[in-house]
């Protein structure tokens, strides 16, 4: 088995660039599975982790409903954001400047084979790193992401959670709101998800802006040893 995770910061980069270079991951890491399987090799597998920020763009989960997203066609130009149906689980959401989007791209037999406990472990890796910052965060029965006040009537959604998996090979990820525009979520009904509002760690915190990286590398810190795996850059 292949513990070691190679991690790539992305930068700002546009949806549909990154969601083909994750399916090249993906297909790679497939690829080789396959070809271990037919040819009785031992080939390792690779295990990836990409960090990216994405300019303004909706997403849609393949069993998402259209009709959550609230906006036109004019009206995605008009706000500068794109939007594309893609093929994780979950409903609708949003990415944009101050989001930390994660995408771990791993062969999970390298790890464990089981998707709901990778599905866990992502939400463990942010409340770790948020229990940094003083908050105390949580899960919410049935809905997946990572949660403020839930039972209170002011839950609300810091990090929103979808995947797709095949042969145990995962893609796409989460979205961590640190210092995200809030107003971009006023024109979707998040993850279908309609008496819940949605936050970010700097309006929780009370200040203008968060280190990002700093949040980036306590992710990375926490995600490395819930999955006891080893860095390789």
């Amino acid at each position: 088995m292949n513990k070691q995770i190679v991690f790539r910061d992305l930068g700002l980069k546009d949806y549909k660039e990154v969601w083909d270079y994750q399916e090249s991951l993906f297909k790679e890491i497939l690829d080789i599975k396959i070809a271990n399987r037919r040819e009785e090799k031992e080939e390792v597998t690779p295990n990836y982790f990409l960090f990216v920020e994405h300019p303004h763009v909706y997403t849609l989960g393949k069993s998402g409903d259209f009709s959550n997203l609230l906006l036109n066609e004019k009206q995605l130009t008009d706000k500068g954001a794109s939007y594309y149906k893609i093929n994780r689980g979950g409903d609708i959401t949003y990415h944009g400047p101050g989001q930390v989007v994660g995408y771990p791209i791993l062969d999970l037999e390298n790890f464990f084979t089981d998707i709901h406990k990778y599905l866990r472990f992502l939400e463990e890796a942010i409340i770790r790193t948020l229990a940094e910052y003083g908050l105390q965060c949580e899960r919410s029965e049935g809905e997946t992401g990572v949660w403020l006040g839930v039972g209170t009537p002011f839950a609300r959604k810091i990090c929103a959670m979808g995947v797709r998996a095949s042969r145990w090979v995962t893609m796409h990820g989460f979205a961590l709101n640190v210092n995200s525009d809030l107003g971009y979520f006023d024109n979707i009904i998040p993850c279908g998800i309609k008496d819940k509002a949605v936050t970010s760690l700097n309006v929780e915190l009370g200040v203008v802006k968060v280190d990002e990286e700093e949040v980036k590398s306590k992710i990375k810190k926490h995600f490395t040893a819930l999955f006891e795996a080893q860095i390789k850059d």
